[in-house]
């Protein structure tokens, strides 16, 4: 099974656009991103589709508990309605599919995905219900938060919202980086920042499987889109264009790629430089 299709490129270019106008609000809505991620994945995914999601996350909310109290009583009112009535929580096997990174297919079909995703699920249902949430992202797994730092309480949507203890958090870090856990990475996440490593999480899985190369295009596409992206994705997405027989539009963006890279690396410019050469040579 091939799973989810891009839409046609008229479609495509409109999601594009729409999805870069909210990167580039002055407060970007999450949802309304993950949503439009989402139709870029999904040509089955219209207006009508995106609006049914947003109206589910509002029901969702309006059956949390008004006001519950402090940090905790948020997290676990949250936990009882998401993790326990409706079921959201996550597999190992969830990893390996592309559903599990759309929100549409993770709120309206699903109810399983990856950590951010179900993340996503949470905090925007607890924010409608009034929570003091955010993301929390911790290296190989994200995490929800509420509260202000000194009273945090950390949940795991993945393990259907629960609630994490200091050494719970300290296991995720060191299991993920061997390293110890770092005060800095309980910091609320940028909502953009949150977009980001959902597209990083979608192109490693399409990395993974060559003949999806369609779905590493469009993750790298929306990536450039981010007011602030790695700048080698534009190297990649050179790369893919070749991969994928667009040898001309490939080279010429390998040759703007080495007029970025000249400025610091000759040497690595003129690499690149050669793979354009390359890539034009193919036509032959």
């Amino acid at each position: 099974m091939r799973g989810p299709q891009p839409p046609e490129p008229e479609r495509a270019a409109e999601v594009r656009r729409q999805f870069a106008d909210e990167a580039r609000a002055e407060r970007p809505d999450l949802a309304v991103l993950c949503l439009l991620l989402g139709a870029a994945a999904d040509g089955t995914l219209d207006e009508a589709g995106m609006d049914a999601a947003q109206i589910e996350l509002d029901r969702l909310a309006g059956q949390v508990p008004f006001r519950p109290g402090g940090p905790r009583s948020w997290a676990v009112a949250l936990a009882d309605l998401l993790g326990g009535r409706c079921g959201f929580r996550g597999s190992p096997a969830d990893y390996q599919r592309l559903e599990s990174s759309l929100l549409h297919e993770v709120l309206l079909r699903r109810r399983r995905g990856l950590p951010i995703l179900l993340s996503v699920v949470w905090m925007e249902v607890a924010r409608r219900a009034g929570a003091p949430v955010y993301g929390v992202a911790l290296p190989g797994h994200f995490v929800v938060g509420f509260g202000p730092a000194e009273e945090q309480v950390l949940v795991d949507p993945f393990d259907g919202g629960r609630v994490l203890t200091g050494s719970d958090a300290e296991l995720l870090v060191a299991g993920a980086t061997g390293a110890p856990l770092d005060p800095s990475m309980l910091s609320p996440a940028d909502p953009l920042d949150v977009v980001l490593r959902i597209l990083n999480n979608i192109r490693a899985w399409a990395a993974a499987r060559p003949e999806r190369s369609d779905v590493a295009l469009w993750a790298i596409e929306l990536s450039l889109l981010l007011p602030s992206h790695p700048a080698r994705l534009r190297y990649e997405r050179a790369q893919l264009l070749v991969h994928r027989g667009d040898f001309l539009g490939g080279a010429a963006e390998l040759d703007a790629y080495a007029e970025v890279v000249g400025a610091v690396d000759e040497p690595a410019a003129d690499r690149v430089r050669q793979q354009a050469r390359a890539a034009r040579a193919r036509l032959n």
